[in-house]
């Protein structure tokens, strides 16, 4: 070392300061890749990207070589210190050296680097993949003798580095993903996005149209009531049934019996051969399964039943997919017909309107485990009949009982501004 100058020293010095930030910078940079973006990025030829890849499916080989660099760098960085404190100022100046390295290297090859690469990851990780993956090859000897110490102290915990296995996301942790995305997915298609992983969360009875609201057609009508039932009929599919709900027949399709009626075939053994059979769908079951079992079964539409075989009431396709791509009509008091708005800001609301529609459509904070429909909701906290008059609060909503009917509510009034006031 005498025969090295001071401003030698001094360069050599500076040196290792960067090397011990680059070392410092990358480890962060490496560490807090974004390990899909990652994946993605890798996958497209991304040659920097496939490196990173390989070298963090092995972190502690990774941390290995980086920490001997760093190590290495930063001892022989003070080895040079205490040489120039010497050289200028003799032995009473290395205490002030040792201090103002420190305060160097956790300056500028710490803090600075690691806050660059946390902010910027991929701009240092790439460059030092390209660095890090020959000089892994190079040292691996002296990193795989670190690694077995450091491995064996690890096993003593019962960590297992080399079983470490591949990112995974819960739902919920996808869910906050889709949620911050922000600019980067479309807001449309966040919902939708959001709308595919609620699917499980709810079951065919949340999205049913009850049993006392399906419309149907009615074989024991005269036959000419029954064709002009079968021509007014507004949807695509009709439930066919024989005396009432609970002796269904099947389902028709229009298709068919426009098609039937135009070739001027329509007869009452026509119609039995169109009717196609019914299917069933058992109560409780999760929408997301619901959606898959019509895609196997090919079907459409279906009845929902309880464990004894009866009716409950009747799902469609249409009504699962709006679960995800949102409702087709643009007006939300198109979208429920049994909400009525009102000139002070209140909402007349059916007894049997979904509470689960209500607040996906007007953003009304009602609990949703629980009853399925506005009557439930509102029995359950009066825990009895209510007489028309009586008025309650609803998770702070005032509500006013307007109509009864047998034993339950036919219309009430909800004050949603006054909650938002109180």
């Amino acid at each position: 070392m005498d025969d090295i100058s001071t401003g030698g020293l001094f360069g050599t010095l500076l040196l290792l300061i960067i090397l011990s930030a680059f070392f410092s910078g990358s480890e962060t940079a490496l560490m807090t890749l974004n390990r899909y973006r990652l994946k993605h990025l890798a996958e497209e030829g991304n040659r920097a990207a496939s490196l990173a890849q390989r070298l963090l499916e092995r972190p502690d080989r990774l941390i290995g070589l980086i920490l001997l660099g760093n190590n290495f760098v930063n001892i022989l960085a003070s080895s040079l210190a205490t040489i120039l404190a010497m050289r200028l100022g003799g032995e009473g100046a290395i205490p002030l050296a040792a201090g103002i390295l420190t305060l160097v290297i956790l300056i500028f090859s710490e803090v600075a680097p690691k806050t660059l690469a946390a902010l910027h990851p991929e701009k240092l990780a790439f460059p030092a993949a390209w660095v890090y993956t020959p000089l892994l090859k190079v040292s691996y000897p002296l990193v795989a003798l670190v690694n077995f110490f450091a491995n064996s102290l690890l096993r003593l915990l019962r960590v297992y580095p080399e079983a470490s296995g591949r990112d995974t996301l819960s739902k919920e942790e996808l869910r906050t993903i889709v949620n911050e995305a922000g600019a980067l997915i479309p807001h449309k298609h966040q919902k939708m996005l959001l709308g595919i992983l609620d699917l499980e969360k709810a079951t065919v009875e949340d999205i049913m149209i009850p049993r006392q609201e399906i419309d149907g057609i009615d074989l024991n009508e005269p036959w000419d009531e029954l064709v002009q039932d079968l021509l007014e009929m507004p949807y695509t599919q009709a439930l066919v049934y024989r005396g009432s709900i609970d002796n269904v027949v099947g389902f028709i399709h229009a298709r068919h019996l426009m098609q039937a009626l135009m070739a001027g075939e329509l007869t009452p053994e026509k119609l039995e051969s169109l009717i196609q059979e019914p299917y069933y769908i058992p109560e409780g079951t999760p929408l997301n399964t619901q959606l898959l079992n019509f895609q196997k079964a090919k079907r459409r539409v279906g009845l929902v039943v309880d464990e004894y075989g009866d009716v409950l009431g009747l799902v469609t396709m249409s009504d699962l997919l709006e679960q995800i791509v949102g409702e087709f009509t643009s007006d939300p008091t198109d979208r429920i017909s049994d909400v009525t708005p009102q000139e002070d800001g209140s909402y007349l609301v059916s007894g049997s309107a979904s509470v689960r529609e209500l607040v996906k459509t007007f953003g009304w904070d009602l609990p949703t485990e629980g009853p399925r429909t506005f009557n439930g909701l509102i029995l359950e906290q009066l825990e009895s009949i209510p007489e028309p008059g009586t008025s309650l609060l609803i998770n702070g909503y005032p509500v006013e009982i307007l109509q009864t009917q047998g034993n339950a509510v036919k219309t009430a009034r909800i004050h949603p501004e006054a909650r938002r006031k109180a």
